[in-house]
Order: C-alpha cells, then sequence, then structure tokens
C-alpha cells in the first residue's frame, strides 16, 4: 500500500459502505432479506471466484486459516447484514440502526483493549466518545420521530446482533488472519454465509423475489460496489491498521448516508444534523490522530 493510497483508501472505504443502506433502500421492496443476501452472496462467490482463477490467486494455505477466514466472512457478513437487512425490514427506521450499529467503535475500543492488547489513548478515548455524540446528532430527528413508535423492541434485536457481529468480525479478523489474498478471501468468506442464510431463510421466509429493474440495479450495486469494492478495502485497511482506527471510520457511515439521502431523494438536514456532522469528523479524526 502506497502512502498516497493508504491516505485515500480510508475515505473511498466510508463513501462506498455508506451507499449499503441506499442499496438496502432499493432492493428490499422486492424480496425479504435473508433471501436479497443469499442472491448478493451467489453472486459474489461467483464473480470472485472466476476473477481468482483467471488470475491464478493464492488460496489459503491449511484448514485453521480456511476456519478463520470463513468466521471472519460469517461475523462481519451473514450476522452484520442480516442484522442490518432485517432490523430495516420490520421497519426500524435507518436513521435507529444507524445509531445502534454506530456503537461499534466503542465496542471495538474496549476489545481491542482487552483481546488484542492494542493501547487505546484518553485522546482516541475523547475522539470516540464525540463521535457517538455526533452520529445520533445527525440521526436525531429520525429516532425522535420513531420513538411513540409501538412494537420498537423486537425491531432492535437484528441491529443489536448486527452490532455484535461487526464488532466481533473485526477484532477476530485482527487476531486471528489479518492478511489473505482479497480475491480467494473473498470467495471463503461468503460460502459459509450463503450457506447458513439459505438454510435461515428456507425455514423463515418464503424465498420469493420480484425481479425488477429496480432490484437488479441494487443488487448489482451491492455485489459489485459493496461486497467487492468496499469488502476489499475493509479488509486492507484491518490489515494495515489497528482495529480501533479502522472501527472510528463507521462513525462517518451514518453522516455520508445522509448526505447522499438529501443528495438522492431530497431528505433534509437540519442544523442539529450539519453540527452533528462536523462533531463527527472532528472526533474520528481525535481517535485516527
Amino acid at each position: 500500500m502506497t502512502p498516497t493510497a493508504s491516505r485515500l483508501y480510508p475515505f473511498l472505504f466510508v463513501l462506498l459502505w455508506s451507499t449499503g443502506f441506499i442499496g438496502a433502500k432499493y432492493g428490499l421492496p422486492y424480496a425479504e432479506p435473508i433471501t436479497f443476501l443469499c442472491v448478493r452472496y451467489g453472486l459474489v462467490i461467483g464473480v470472485m471466484g472466476l476473477v481468482a482463477l483467471a488470475t491464478r490467486a493464492p488460496w489459503p494455505t491449511g484448514p485453521r486459516q480456511w476456519l478463520h477466514i470463513g468466521v471472519t466472512g460469517l461475523l462481519v457478513h451473514a450476522v452484520y447484514l442480516g442484522g442490518v437487512f432485517s432490523s430495516i425490514h420490520h421497519g426500524l427506521p435507518a436513521g435507529i440502526a444507524a445509531l445502534v450499529v454506530g456503537l461499534q467503535p466503542l465496542l471495538t475500543a474496549l476489545g481491542a483493549g482487552l483481546l488484542l492488547g492494542e493501547k487505546v489513548s484518553p485522546r482516541q478515548w475523547a475522539g470516540l466518545v464525540l463521535g457517538f455524540g455526533g452520529v445520533g446528532l445527525v440521526v436525531f430527528q429520525k429516532v425522535a420521530a420513531a420513538s411513540g413508535a409501538a412494537g420498537i423492541a423486537p425491531m432492535l434485536v437484528p441491529a443489536l446482533l448486527a452490532l455484535v457481529g461487526i464488532t466481533a468480525g473485526t477484532l477476530y479478523q485482527k487476531r486471528f488472519c489479518p492478511r489473505f489474498d482479497l480475491r480467494t478471501g473473498a470467495v471463503v468468506q461468503f460460502v459459509p454465509c450463503l450457506a447458513v442464510s439459505a438454510l435461515y431463510a428456507a425455514h423463515t421466509e418464503t424465498m420469493a423475489i420480484q425481479w425488477s429493474g429496480q432490484f437488479v440495479f441494487a443488487l448489482l450495486w451491492l455485489v459489485l460496489v459493496l461486497s467487492v469494492g468496499a469488502i476489499s478495502l475493509l479488509n486492507l485497511l484491518i490489515r494495515s491498521g489497528s482495529a480501533v482506527n479502522v472501527a472510528s471510520l463507521f462513525y462517518l457511515t451514518p453522516p455520508t448516508t445522509a448526505l447522499i439521502a438529501w443528495a438522492a431523494f431530497g431528505e433534509t438536514l437540519g442544523g442539529l444534523a450539519l453540527a452533528g456532522m462536523g462533531l463527527t469528523v472532528f472526533g474520528v479524526w481525535l481517535a485516527r490522530k
């Protein structure tokens, strides 16, 4: 990774990752969440499998490495994505889902100190707390609007599972398999995701899909931009940086998503949200300093 690229990768990752909620908004009306993800996983396996074969990419060297990479895939993809998609599908506003998952950098900082031996400085802790406060301001209006909704607590369970999955997956990958080939590693990560998700969907969903131009667009976007582009960048960042530095980037996702929604769907941005964006950026800067 060249110095110039290493400075650009975090910004590109945040931009690509933030479009995930937009893809879900387009695609979920046409398929149930886990069914949607199964199709996505299958396409990623096909695309990256062909790329790996065409470029003769090296595969993991032993059963232990296969296991570790597969576990990271289940946590980062199956648990995290399944939780986020399910919570939104069942009516949880995207703002609240973003706020719940926004706890990830704080949990990762705790885990990095306990499990990885990473030293988290007071400056980093201050940045993480400020970043979470900024995320809260960005999504405050959506949270306030939904605070009176009946039955919101059950909708939170999948979002909480997603929070656990992305936190545990980041720490697990940093501890057991920080370096692997991105082409073959993607196949190894997504195969167990497809197997587990398909089994779950077969018992809990109808697995019916309404094929439409909007659904196909959302599917291809999530496969090529998110599962190939953003996940490859995430693996590079985990490989080269501390767990806290990588996790802090997730604070930038809700503000960036809000900006994209403003540009694409005309969603309003109040002064509180703009202030929250500034606070989030400052917090991430402190945490990564």
